[in-house]
């Protein structure tokens, strides 16, 4: 059954989209575009693995097409509302669901799949990462780790990123790193023209195994 919800938000309301196969959880986190219809299919295909999926709407409804249009939703989101957007949506989700709960964050989202990650760790059982990152207490995260990343990405630069991952390795992390070489950022994502589709079929393989096994 996959269908619109509301989150209940502090004193506001938050949109988001539930897809439910029935198995363990996984929140998706989507990129600064908004809950653009790529993030719902994404869910649909989550859940037809047998996985209860819920995707947040970190953009208040508004969706950009655009670099720029992203750019502009950007500079104008309230952090402190995303964050607890976020938050929110994984309490309901761990509601719904036994045991812990995965997460997917692309870009945008990989960075709040991290926070996550870092300050719920009793909660998220695996954590994957598309192209995203922060900067986080990397010894408080104790989900198994699976990042995607490009091999010359202007939006996400691998030095951060190999540091992130040997941040990891020295917290004694479970966190393998693929490397998906001549894709651009936004290579998973179909609508967008950095798709590559060879890259996007390897890592869905990647991270379906990944999330089945760990949760």
């Amino acid at each position: 059954m996959n269908k619109e919800i509301k989150l209940q938000v502090n004193d506001k309301q938050a949109n988001a989209y539930l897809a439910n196969g029935g198995g363990a959880g996984v929140l998706v986190l989507h990129a600064w575009w908004g809950l653009k219809p790529f993030f719902k299919e994404f869910c649909d295909r989550l859940a037809k693995e047998g996985f209860t999926v819920l995707a947040p709407d970190m953009r208040e409804g508004q969706v950009a097409n655009t670099i720029d249009e992203a750019k502009a939703l950007m500079e104008k989101s309230d952090g402190q509302l995303v964050g607890d957007t976020v938050f929110a949506a994984k309490n309901y989700l761990r509601n719904m669901v036994k045991g812990k709960i995965g997460v997917v964050g692309f870009s945008m989202g990989g960075a709040w799949a991290l926070v996550l990650a870092s300050n719920t760790p009793d909660e998220i059982g695996a954590t994957v990462l598309f192209y995203g990152n922060e900067g986080v207490d990397y010894g408080k995260v104790t989900s198994k780790v699976m990042g995607h990343y490009s091999d010359n990405d202007e939006w996400e630069p691998n030095e951060y990123v190999d540091n992130t991952f040997a941040e990891f390795k020295k917290a004694g992390v479970d966190a393998t790193l693929h490397i998906y070489p001549g894709v651009a950022h936004w290579f998973f994502e179909s609508d967008r023209p950095e798709y590559d589709s060879a890259a996007a079929e390897l890592a869905w393989d990647r991270t379906v195994e990944f999330l089945k096994k760990n949760l």
